[in-house]
């Protein structure tokens, strides 16, 4: 069984890692490193090949040696490698990474649980530190002003949804191919794989069948 300090080191791994897809099939591990290496010290490079041909499936990953020199790489946007563009994107958990869509470029999330005196400046306030938004969309019932419980919130940039999920253990796949991040305990029903919520001390839990998981993780859905 792996112990809690085993997890805390993948997890703040895994803050230091990028997906990098789009790869030329003529890249190599070496030139995948020299580019990426100008933003940080790589502790691990690698192109993803396939086990029987050897030949390159497209993507790669790099690791740094601090969350702040991936920072740097994802403001660099965008990137060229061996004169092809690029998509670098923050690293999902290995459990997640072989679900539809894993990597996709997504700038919407799903905010599930609100409460009723939470309004758009609330949302705006909290989420801004992610990046940028666009829109804040608060979810009301069709034929009145009353709210259900939800939101949808749009960023700029996909790299502000990817520091939500890589930042709060990453939700699942789920409602409306929006991305949602989470994971709390005791999550269940509802839109998507919805964790429990901590927003304000308890604020976004799971909405529409989700029972409440471990303060701190927000409930979401993709």
């Amino acid at each position: 069984k792996m112990s809690r300090d085993s997890k805390y080191c993948l997890y703040f791994l895994q803050l230091r890692k990028l997906f990098i897809g789009g790869l030329s099939f003529e890249t190599t591990d070496e030139s995948l490193r020299a580019h990426f290496e100008q933003w940080g010290t790589l502790t691990d490079c690698v192109v993803m090949r396939d086990s029987n041909t050897k030949r390159s499936r497209g993507f790669g990953f790099v690791t740094y040696s601090s969350v702040s020199e991936v920072d740097a790489a994802m403001n660099a946007r965008p990137h060229k490698v061996d004169g092809r563009a690029v998509e670098p994107k923050r690293a999902v958990s290995r459990e997640d990474s072989s679900r539809p869509g894993a990597h996709s470029t997504v700038k919407k999330i799903f905010v599930g649980g609100i409460k009723e005196d939470t309004d758009e400046e609330h949302l705006r306030d909290y989420f801004s530190q992610f990046g940028k938004i666009e829109e804040v969309n608060i979810m009301t019932e069709k034929n009145s002003d009353k709210r259900r419980g939800f939101a949808f919130i749009t960023f700029d940039d996909h790299d502000a949804v990817d520091r939500i999920v890589s930042g709060y253990g990453g939700g699942g796949p789920g409602y409306g191919g929006n991305r949602g991040y989470g994971g709390g305990g005791g999550g269940g029903g509802g839109y998507g794989n919805q964790g429990g919520g901590g927003y304000g001390g308890g604020g976004y839990d799971n909405y529409n069948g989700g029972g409440g998981g471990g303060g701190g993780n927000f409930g979401g859905g993709e």
